[in-house]
């Protein structure tokens, strides 16, 4: 899956090692692709560059930037490609992200020849492109149902563009796709001082970035990666960028991950906190606040990326599919789950906020107090009933082991919380409801056959998931039933080095693929309990999968190592992150939380 991600804050779009734009949604992430190659070879519609009489070729991100560098070298000379999405400061020291792609092509010697494929095809491929030129630009709109139009400006002849003709370079270029009109004029200088100033962004963001030397360059592709499935507009923090990419190639589990879970989007403020970028983690934090406006609203599992709750999933019959994986699905039905485990997540989240944000407005400080206490008041409520867990099982509902712990790590966290911010009274009565929590799960989620927690009360199905009882330290990895928890995990759940999230049929079969988030959980595990040769040696081994870019996807095929599902993923790359700085810092995950400023001095 060797697809580049370039994007703004706003959109993105994957272009595959042809320099060809085979994914692309514009104006938001959510919106209908204009390209859709990745879904479907003839139909789906590309913005592609065709090479002639090519000799050699090579790509890479510019280091530390999300800007992608194509250089080619061909008989009759070479030229490189500069692919990204304008994100800078303005004067106003206001975000300018239009939804627009960018591709530049930079002459470097001879004459080399090239075509522009252009092929849109607006919303979701259902209807044709009509075209129409202007002196300014080329103009494509859907020539049938929702009306949707966009802007193609080049400094190419528009018909040699449209009629794909082979074009003789003599000067450095420009592509630049708009969903907007643009009001000033476009041209060469002005496309090169987006660049740089996009270029400037990038480093200057990089450079704020806290990371270990070890394994800066992956820390860093991972890092820019969770900005870029972030929403300006919102704080919203997508799941990944593309739908119906499937967890098995040829199968069925292919589902539209453009939104932001609950979940996802807690884990990976989290991990902005700890990188040192906490401006997401409050953005995200006012994203949540905004979705709940009164104390007696219930938080969703999962939102659209401008706070909607209702996302109605629909496929598309029309097109075949990544690799013919059919069927492609829009909008997700799992916003009608219950899924108990959030609430952890979330509070933990807030947990980290007050930790390293000690200057916040005391009145932001009082809602999100009333959020933690709203959160309470759901947990109490919630946390003995049955639901459908972390991986979003379609089928009848559970009492999973997760999902309680996950109550407990709620009501702890908001009992340090009430402490931090003096309700001492608040903070016992959570004590004593997080013990209560954690005595059920011991004597119902452990299994004394297995020597292991289980999947769900009274089965004996194992779930990857409870490797994190580790990271919330529900138990000390000293803790006996905690060390047989993860070895028999090991035993059972790894395959090739790589780790299932379960081997359970979850309604839709069983899983074929490890999940690449899971495999962090165990390293960390193995790691935390001593089993430390183990846990590097799985290390290295799910590193060697990233693709040439730095990136990763949400499964790996356990038999041919091939990445699958929706790309590129954000929960595998928090976790990416998590793991570099649990085994080479003096800190552990937990532990950093202590303090941001002398962690950045220590690492």
């Amino acid at each position: 899956m060797d697809y580049a991600i370039i994007g703004n804050c706003m959109s993105s779009a994957l272009i595959d090692e042809n320099s060809s734009i085979v994914w692309a949604c514009l104006p938001y992430f959510d919106s209908a692709s204009i390209c859709a190659k990745i879904l479907d070879e003839q139909k789906g519609g590309e913005l592609g560059i065709q090479v002639s009489n090519l000799i050699s070729q090579s790509q890479t991100y510019i280091s530390n930037t999300a800007i992608l560098r194509t250089k080619y070298k061909t008989a009759d000379g070479e030229f490189e490609i500069f692919d990204y999405m304008p994100r800078f400061y303005t004067v106003r020291c206001q975000y300018y992200c239009p939804p627009e792609i960018h591709r530049n092509i930079h002459l470097i010697s001879g004459k080399p020849k090239i075509k522009i494929i252009y092929d849109l095809k607006p919303n979701y491929a259902q209807t044709k492109a009509k075209h129409s030129l202007t002196k300014n630009f080329i103009k494509t709109e859907s020539a049938t149902g929702l009306h949707t139009s966009y802007y193609l400006y080049t400094n190419f002849n528009k018909q040699d563009v449209i009629n794909a003709k082979e074009i003789e370079l003599h000067k450095s270029s420009y592509l630049l796709l708009s969903y907007h009109q643009k009001i000033d004029a476009i041209d060469m200088q002005r496309v090169y001082t987006e660049y740089e100033r996009t270029k400037s962004y990038w480093l200057s963001w990089t450079s704020r970035t806290i990371s270990p030397e070890k394994y800066k360059n992956l820390i860093m592709r991972s890092a820019i990666t969770l900005k870029l499935l972030t929403f300006q507009k919102t704080g919203a923090v997508i799941a990944a960028p593309t739908t119906s990419i499937p967890e098995i190639v040829g199968k069925n589990r292919n589902w539209d991950y453009r939104y932001c879970w609950v979940r996802d989007a807690s884990m990976t403020v989290d991990t902005y906190a700890r990188l040192g970028h906490s401006k997401s983690s409050r953005n995200y934090i006012h994203f949540i606040l905004n979705r709940m406006l009164l104390k007696h609203m219930e938080i969703s599992i999962m939102y659209g990326i401008n706070g909607e709750n209702i996302l109605e999933e629909k496929i598309l019959k029309h097109l075949k599919g990544y690799k013919n994986s059919a069927p492609v699905r829009i909008g997700n039905d799992a916003y009608k789950q219950k899924q108990n485990d959030v609430y952890g997540e979330l509070i933990d989240t807030i947990y980290t906020y007050f930790m390293v944000e000690p200057r916040v407005p005391s009145h932001i400080n009082e809602e999100v107090w009333s959020l933690v206490r709203s959160l309470v008041n759901s947990v109490k409520r919630e946390w003995k009933s049955a639901d459908n867990g972390i991986w979003e099982f379609r089928n009848k509902p559970k009492h999973f082991v997760y999902s309680k712990t996950m109550s407990w790590v709620a009501i702890d966290r908001a009992a340090k919380i009430a402490r931090h911010v003096g309700d001492k009274e608040y903070g016992k009565m959570c004590d004593e409801i997080a013990l209560t929590i954690k005595e059920d799960i011991l004597k119902k989620g452990w299994d004394d056959d297995l020597k292991s927690f289980t999947m769900s009360y009274g089965s004996t199905d194992l779930d990857a998931a409870n490797l994190l009882m580790l990271h919330y330290k529900f138990l000390e990895a000293s803790d006996e039933r905690m060390q047989s928890t993860v070895l028999t995990m090991y035993n059972k759940l790894v395959k090739n080095n790589l780790v299932m999230r379960y081997t359970t049929d979850d309604g839709l079969g069983l899983p074929e693929n490890a999940f690449i988030v899971c495999t962090f959980w165990m390293i960390n595990a193995l790691y935390l309990i001593g089993e430390k040769k183990k846990a590097k040696l799985m290390f290295e081994n799910i590193i060697n999968h990233v693709n040439k870019f730095g990136l990763l996807s949400e499964d790996i095929n356990i038999k041919t190592g091939e990445l699958t599902g929706n790309f590129p993923q954000g929960y595998s790359h928090l976790a990416l992150i998590q793991t570099v700085f649990l085994l080479f810092t003096k800190y552990n995950w937990s532990e950093y939380c202590k303090g941001i400023s002398e962690s950045k001095r220590e690492i």
